[in-house]
């Protein structure tokens, strides 16, 4: 996962999702992105054993204006947004468990310093 916040800062009513108490793990894919499916059984699978983290899906194709401003160049994209919304790291394509534990820790981690 990179790191690559540009000061993006994503709501809750933007994502039409609650935020986790801690960071959140938001996911774009797309209907026929089969490494998306994948994507979401680890994210959600994460979010479950990490307290405070929330997973959110978004349709890529239905969420276009997002996807131009957060420039989204693929699916899956998995953005990691920290307690209030911000853009601390992002990956694209199928991550594995352990880098998205990770890249948690590090993001919850820098947070609470």
């Amino acid at each position: 996962m990179t790191v690559r916040g540009d000061g993006v800062r994503l709501s809750a009513e933007e994502l039409g999702a609650e935020l986790g108490a801690r960071a959140t793990l938001v996911q774009f894919s797309s209907a026929f992105c089969q490494p998306c499916r994948a994507t979401r059984r680890v994210l959600d699978e994460v979010a479950g054993m990490v307290e405070g983290v929330a997973h959110v899906e978004v349709d890529a194709e239905s969420r276009l204006e997002l996807v131009r401003r957060l420039d989204i160049q693929r699916t899956p994209t998995v953005l990691v947004l920290d307690a209030d919304g911000a853009l601390v790291r992002r990956a694209v394509g199928q991550p594995r468990t352990a880098d998205v534990i990770a890249a948690l820790g590090r993001s919850i981690g820098a947070k609470s310093q």
